[in-house]
């Protein structure tokens, strides 16, 4: 280690981080089995949904709303709805004509048991690496993550469920199974090549990143998983305050509160949207405020996305926000996602 690199405590959550493209590989070859995909599309095409209740907490909420994107182009009528609220709220939408996609990383979090406890009419189709919690022995079909224990901070847990849905939007889709595994199949690889790069990603973000006191995380479309989850574990790993939103909803009143020690990072996102994202990040630097996209075209080479499918976006998007709480955590001088205050699964409501 030279005398200019961040110190970073290599703890359980930064091994978690190292293997998430083994995590993707595990989870990709699992999908791959016998059946696994005929299994699924019998449930998902049986008839044509009212509507299909996309629900989970923290995380496993976020992973959703690539699917709900995708459902919503495909002509379906997705409603997408934390479980916390589903469950005191929302539970009219529960009848028979509805399929429930319910995504829980432990299976075995409070909402997710009482949700599997008062659903009585709709099907569900379960998401989780847990192959003995409740939802997977409950749900009427499961889909399983294969990322292993993970110790804390959802990141392993979070790119393999994200691989799940991403394949399983392409079931609701009926696209062709061997062509879906074929554009999942990169995924592990793309992963690894930016981790490989740890070690000088840090310390590339030690600077901007070393002074500021607050952070914007801002994108569109797919981009708001890794917006949202990024904020999250960035609270969760670093005890560092992060604020995620749509870039659009940052120009509604946010854009007031910038100061000197504040940073927005803007992800470039979607072809669709990213001249507008880029819009923003250019406007930010032109009123002296500080500001960092993350792309394939990103100027920063810690916050550059390698060139993929863009079903695969979603899942390096987030790699350089971990890389972020790494250093927002050494900053501090704290072991990255060391939980003080909550364990691994909420188990109250």
């Amino acid at each position: 280690m030279s005398g200019t690199a961040l110190p970073i405590i290599e703890g359980q959550y930064f091994r978690d981080l190292m293997d998430q493209p083994a995590a993707l590989d595990a989870t990709l070859g699992a999908l791959r089995l016998a059946d696994r995909w005929k299994n699924v599309h019998r449930l998902v095409q049986s008839r044509r949904w009212a509507r299909v209740v996309l629900t989970g907490m923290g995380s496993s909420f976020h992973t959703l709303l690539p699917l709900y994107w995708s459902l919503i182009a495909g002509g379906f009528h997705p409603v997408l709805i934390e479980t916390s609220e589903l469950i005191h709220y929302g539970m009219a939408l529960c009848d028979e004509e509805a399929l429930i996609v319910l995504v829980s990383q432990s299976g075995a979090s409070a909402e997710t048991v009482r949700f599997l406890e008062l659903q009585r009419r709709s099907p569900v189709l379960g998401v989780t690496n847990t192959a003995n919690s409740p939802l997977a022995r409950r749900a009427d079909l499961v889909i399983l993550v294969h990322a292993g224990t993970e110790f804390s901070v959802s990141c392993k847990t979070y790119v393999g469920g994200m691989l799940c849905l991403q394949w399983l939007a392409a079931i609701f889709a009926d696209a062709p199974e061997a062509r879906t595994l074929q554009r999942l199949e990169p995924a592990a690889e793309l992963a690894r090549q930016y981790l490989q790069d740890w070690r000088p990603h840090v310390d590339a973000l030690a600077g901007p990143l070393r002074g500021i006191r607050h952070l914007f995380l801002s994108g569109r479309g797919d981009s708001l998983a890794a917006v949202a989850t990024g904020a999250l574990i960035i609270k969760e790993s670093a005890h560092f305050h992060a604020e995620g939103m749509s870039s659009a909803a940052l120009r509604h009143g946010p854009l007031e509160m910038l100061q000197a020690d504040m940073l927005t990072v803007v992800f470039n996102g979607d072809e669709r949207t990213r001249p507008l994202n880029q819009q923003l990040a250019a406007e930010l630097v032109a009123k002296g405020r500080r500001c960092l996209e993350i792309g394939s075209q990103s100027a920063f080479r810690a916050l550059r996305l390698p060139e993929c499918d863009p079903e695969l976006r979603p899942i390096v998007e987030i790699l350089p926000v971990q890389m972020m709480s790494l250093v927002l955590a050494s900053l501090s001088g704290r072991e990255a996602g060391r939980f003080e205050h909550t364990s691994k699964i909420t188990d109250t409501e």
